[in-house]
């Protein structure tokens, strides 16, 4: 029986919240238009800081009634006023009165309050628009439906120090750019230093197999600064940063930080604009002083950044390393709020992202890398903070503090490996990142395979440190069941993972690696189909036949040939290479031919014939090398007239490298010392192919003239 009681009481306390906030909204429908605005009011003045008193009387109707009074030509200037300070006061509730207010179409009502020439109206309504468009449920497209807003927002921006306030926020919030990354497995520092010597050299040797390798590519999508920047943006906000109201300042900053970030044609643009005979730059540095507030400082320091970033201010440039960087360093230490050490870590990092010096200034300056170590002990069991909320609130975002750690740290040790080294060596950091990779947070655990992957950048790393620690068995995990965002980075490590000189490849080729790889390759993700190729071909790199004959088998022929047409040029040439890769070593060559030689030459023939671009038809003409190089393989080859053809026309083409590879072909076949060679040279000389040798003898390229001498010389030996 007290369960059946328990219903009626609920709704009988509802009735009676409700019933005390109806006489609200019923005033809003009296005759009298003094009381209708004097309901207004009071209703202003009930919502004040009430949470459940806004949320009764949207649940009671009162902002379709706001917004018609709002509208009405009829209404005084003074009841439209108030009525946008109510809806703005609602909308500084929860996020449900927000999605409430947008379903009611409360943003083209506003927006048509901007026309009016009442100023106090104006500034109510931007008010209201600033909350709404602050507010995380709210589309930032929404600005930009009407063509004619931008421009009107620009020309109010002169009306007061508040409109400027308003505005500045609102496109400071409503300026979004998409962005892709495309995570690049290898470190081209570690490949220049140990292994691109090597590659290269072989790559000039007939029985080669050589990786191409390619750096990442980043794709700014359509975003909305260039809508601002074309409706002078850049003008009409630059002199804000001079205004006496700190406000305005702020928000100017906060939109110049936005409209720069990614953005080389506003950067450029920022770098030449005088305000009061002061070019923005030293304005910004000027705000960058310990005097400043932190917001101010850290907010500069990230205009700064992004100019730095798109290319308009060089890395070396002083405002850059005595200013911008230190400042954000400070900005690390643990006497700053958690907020300010997550900003000023996380703007670090992409400071210094691309730029080796600039992360060797970083490493040495206020003991960084040290003090980063702080960000995982927060907050520690002695913590200074006495605030209860601030407490509260900090035990609940810890875990972004232990995000941005990894990212900065991932960004130190891009390319410096004494700086990885130094990292490694923090106090339990391979422990930490390795619990990291399980985290329940996404963003964590992304920072933290991000840290992972740059640290295994390293040579020595990979063949100590992870394999002390055994980082391959909690990467395998986290590739087992992981969003996108994290399987890409994820992944791109495993491919480090998985290169030769890894003490690691060999356990985790026993986990079942070559399945999971495989796997990849059939994603709809192109960055996953790259990089699930490019490790299996890390992994078939002088592997023994087995680990060949498992990648060919779970990945399969017929899936094979459709990444060979995959219109993604990576995944083509990440297959390329695969296939280079498996095709060494002449037992090998000769086994898989014997197996799969009429596929392969089938996908060889399409590709040379094919709209691919040189390095594609380079790859392939060295594929055919690699099989010229088998015992029984090469009479695919030498069988194939069609494929004979093909090896004559590159070896005239008017590019270098496709002469090279052909050159390489026809070395591997016309080898006297190998059975059959009298046959395979007589065939060759009947095609005209001592003609052209004797002409590339000639050549300027030096090169290519000592391969044509050398393939010579197996005719007169």
């Amino acid at each position: 029986m007290a369960c059946l009681l328990e219903t009626p009481i609920r709704m009988s306390v509802l009735s009676e919240v409700t019933a005390s906030s109806r006489h609200y909204v019923d005033r809003l429908f009296d005759p009298d238009p003094q009381k209708v605005l004097q309901g207004v009011i009071d209703m202003k003045n009930a919502v004040i800081g009430n949470n459940k008193q806004k949320a009764n009387l949207i649940v009671l109707g009162a902002v379709p009634r706001l917004l018609y009074l709002l509208q009405q030509e009829t209404s005084s200037t003074e009841l439209k006023t108030e009525c946008a300070v109510v809806l703005g006061s609602l909308a500084m509730g929860t996020e449900n009165n927000v999605k409430s207010l947008l379903d009611c179409h409360i943003i083209p009502a506003l927006l048509q309050g901007l026309l009016s020439p009442d100023l106090k109206f104006i500034e109510a309504c931007l008010r209201c628009l600033r909350t709404i468009f602050t507010s995380p449920v709210t589309p930032e497209e929404l600005l930009y439906t009407d063509a004619t807003v931008i421009p009107h927002l620009m020309a109010l921006l002169s009306r007061s120090r508040y409109t400027q306030e308003y505005i500045c926020q609102i496109f400071s919030h409503c300026c979004k750019v998409t962005q892709t990354f495309e995570t690049c497995p290898l470190e081209f520092k570690i490949l220049r230093t140990y292994l691109l010597p090597t590659l290269w050299m072989l790559l000039h040797q007939p029985r080669s197999v050589w990786v191409n390798l390619e750096r990442p590519k980043r794709d700014l999508g359509p975003d909305h600064q260039t809508i601002l920047f074309n409706h002078g943006a850049v003008q009409n906000i630059a002199h804000l940063l001079t205004s006496v109201s700190y406000k305005v300042r702020m928000q100017a900053l906060k939109c110049f930080s936005v409209l720069a970030f990614e953005n080389p044609q506003v950067s450029m643009t920022l770098v030449n604009v005088l305000v009061d005979g002061e070019l923005l730059p030293q304005i910004f540095v000027k705000m960058l002083q310990r005097d400043k507030p932190i917001e101010m400082q850290l907010t500069s320091a990230k205009c700064l950044t992004y100019m730095c970033r798109a290319g308009a201010i060089r890395t070396d440039d002083n405002c850059i390393v005595l200013k911008t960087l230190p400042c954000l360093v400070r900005m690390c230490s643990k006497e700053r709020l958690l907020e300010e050490r997550v900003e000023g870590a996380e703007t670090l990092a992409y400071l210094i992202e691309p730029d080796v010096e600039l992360q060797r200034i970083a490493s040495i300056t206020d003991h960084l890398i040290a003090m980063l170590a702080d960000y995982f002990k927060y907050p520690s069991s002695v913590s200074a903070i006495t605030d209860i909320k601030r407490l509260d609130h900090d035990l609940k975002h810890a875990h972004e503090l232990r995000q941005a750690a990894f990212k900065l740290y991932a960004s130190l040790g891009a390319n410096d490996e004494d700086i990885r080294k130094k990292i490694i060596e923090t106090e339990n950091m391979m422990d930490r990142i390795v619990t990291g990779l399980s985290e329940s947070s996404v963003k964590v655990r992304l920072a933290a395979v991000r840290c992972l992957h740059s640290l295994s950048r390293s040579v020595q790393q990979l063949r100590t440190s992870f394999q002390d620690h055994a980082v391959w068995k909690p990467l395998m995990k986290v590739l087992q069941n992981a969003p996108d965002e994290i399987l890409v980075v994820a992944s791109s490590m495993l491919c480090n993972l998985l290169l030769e000189f890894s003490p690691s490849k060999e356990p985790i080729l026993e986990s079942g690696a070559v399945e999971l790889l495989c796997g990849l390759t059939q994603s709809e993700n192109p960055a996953l189909r790259v990089n699930g190729i490019w490790a299996l071909m890390n992994m078939a790199f002088q592997a023994e036949q087995k680990i060949k004959a498992d990648i060919l088998r779970s990945l399969s022929t017929e899936q094979l040939f459709r990444l060979l047409s995959d219109s993604d040029l990576n995944v083509l040439m990440k297959t390329l290479g695969l296939l280079r890769n498996l095709l060494s070593t002449r037992p090998h060559i000769d086994k898989i031919m014997s197996t799969h030689g009429k596929q392969i030459m089938q996908a060889v023939t399409l590709i040379l014939e094919g709209e691919h671009n040189i390095e594609v038809k380079e790859q392939t003409l060295c594929i055919l090398a690699n099989i010229a190089d088998g015992t029984t393989a090469k009479e695919l080859i030498m069988t194939n007239d069609d494929i004979l053809q093909k090896i004559k026309y590159y070896m005239g083409h008017s590019h270098v490298k496709l002469q090279l590879a052909a050159m390489f072909c026809i070395s591997n076949l016309i080898w006297n010392e190998e059975e059959g060679s009298q046959e395979r040279q007589d065939k060759l000389r009947d095609m005209g192919i001592v003609d052209i040798l004797h002409k590339l003898s000639q050549s300027p390229d030096s090169n290519l003239c000592d391969k044509a001498k050398m393939a010579l010389q197996q005719y007169l030996a």
